[in-house]
């Protein structure tokens, strides 16, 4: 906030995760789990097929309802789709364990790390 860093991570990714209404335990460790293995990071010859778990990179999430705004009418967005924030904020702990769980390390927002291996 501010000048103050209050989010930071090396090599990985930033998530910014938003859970809808109907979404469910599931679906969020599947989510974390193609998180994790997408290959998005370059090997040694340029080309795109390495993952966090390749690479040991790091994951910093971010829960954002906004990702599931309603904008096809009006200039107001509908957030009515949003999954309620109890609910939000527990498929955001199960989606950062499932990542744990993979041994990718999490930093939470704003800066907490969610694993005991992340420092």
């Amino acid at each position: 906030m501010g000048d103050d860093v209050v989010g930071e991570i090396g090599p990985g990714l930033c998530v910014l995760l938003g859970v809808a209404r109907g979404d469910d335990q599931a679906a969020a460790e599947r989510l974390a789990g193609r998180s994790a293995r997408l290959r998005i990071f370059e090997n040694e010859e340029g080309k795109f097929d390495r993952s966090l778990l390749d690479t040991g990179g790091a994951a910093l999430v971010v829960s954002q309802f906004t990702l599931i705004a309603d904008t096809g009418k009006g200039n107001r967005p509908s957030f009515s789709e949003a999954a309620a924030p109890e609910e939000a904020e527990r498929l955001y702990e199960v989606f950062c364990a499932e990542l744990c769980a993979l041994d990718v390390p999490v930093r939470l927002e704003p800066s907490a790390p969610a694993c005991a291996s992340s420092s």
